[in-house]
C-alpha cells in the first residue's frame, strides 16, 4: 500500500434551509396581497359609487336641498324708512250679496261692443271712505308751497278704526304736462294725514284733469286691497290737494 494513497470521500449533501422556504413563502403572499389591492383600486377608480368604496363621494340630492322664495318687490322704497311693526289686518265674514237683475238692451250691432268687466268692491278688504276723493286746499299741509304744488294724500284704517301702516298706494295714469303717472309710496310715511297717512305729489304745477288718474292700495305680495280709485285733479289753489281716505271692510 502506497503511503501517500488517498481515499476519495463524498461530502454529504446540504440540506436546505427552512428559512429560504418561508422567504418564498412571504413573497408569493406579499405578491398576491398586492394583486388583490390593484384589483379593488381599479374597481374603485371604475366605479367610485361601488359598495366595496369605504369613501364613496357624496351625492347632491335637491330633493334634500330646501327651495329659497325670493320676492321681487314691485318698487323701491326710500332706503332709510324700516317698517316698525306688522301689520295685521283684521277680518270678518261678509254678508250676502245683493245680486241685481239683467236687463238686456237691444243694439243693432252687438260685434262692436267689447264686454268689460267691471270690479266689485266687496272683493276687496278696503273702499274709499264716504266723501272720498275730496279736494281741499294744499296750504294746509304745505303753507310754503302756494299754488305751485299738486298732490294726493290720505290715510288707511282698519275695522277697529285704527290707523294702517305699512300698505302700499300706487298712483297712475296720466296727467297733462306730466305724461305717464306711476307713483309709490307707504302708508305711515305721512304722519300729518295720520299714523297710517300717505302723500304723493303729481304736479309742480296746478293742473286740471277729468278722472285720468287713479289711487290703489296693495299689500306686500302687489295683491290688490282696493279697487282703482279715480279722481280728478283742479287748476285752482284751493283744491290743490285731493284727499282719499280708505276704511277696512273686510
Amino acid at each position: 500500500m502506497d503511503l501517500y494513497d488517498f481515499s476519495e470521500v463524498k461530502e454529504a449533501p446540504r440540506k436546505k434551509r427552512a428559512s429560504g422556504i418561508f422567504w418564498n413563502i412571504l413573497t408569493i403572499l406579499v405578491l398576491v396581497v398586492m394583486l388583490c389591492f390593484a384589483a379593488v383600486f381599479l374597481m374603485i377608480y371604475l366605479d367610485p359609487n361601488s359598495n366595496i368604496n369605504p369613501f364613496p363621494p357624496p351625492t347632491n340630492d335637491s330633493a334634500l336641498i330646501p327651495a329659497t322664495a325670493t320676492i321681487a318687490p314691485r318698487n323701491t322704497l326710500v332706503p332709510s324708512w324700516t317698517p316698525t311693526q306688522e301689520i295685521i289686518l283684521a277680518t270678518n265674514t261678509p254678508g250676502p250679496t245683493h245680486t241685481p237683475l239683467f236687463t238686456s238692451n237691444v243694439v243693432e250691432n252687438p260685434a262692436e261692443i267689447e264686454p268689460t268687466v267691471t270690479p266689485n268692491p266687496d272683493d276687496y278688504a278696503f273702499v274709499a271712505q264716504e266723501g272720498s276723493p275730496s279736494a281741499i286746499s294744499g296750504s294746509q299741509f304745505h303753507p310754503d308751497a302756494g299754488c305751485q304744488w299738486l298732490g294726493v294724500g290720505g290715510q288707511a284704517t282698519s275695522l277697529n278704526g285704527e290707523s294702517v301702516r305699512g300698505l302700499f298706494v300706487v298712483v297712475g295714469g296720466s296727467l297733462t304736462g306730466v305724461g305717464q303717472v306711476d307713483n309709490i309710496t307707504m302708508t305711515g310715511l305721512a304722519p300729518q294725514y295720520g299714523s297710517g297717512g300717505f302723500e304723493i305729489t303729481l304736479s309742480n304745477d296746478l293742473v286740471a284733469s277729468e278722472n285720468t288718474l287713479w289711487v290703489q292700495l296693495l299689500d306686500a305680495q302687489n295683491l290688490p286691497l282696493s279697487t282703482r280709485i279715480y279722481f280728478s285733479t283742479y287748476a285752482d289753489c284751493d283744491k290743490n290737494l285731493i284727499i282719499i281716505y280708505f276704511d277696512q271692510v273686510r
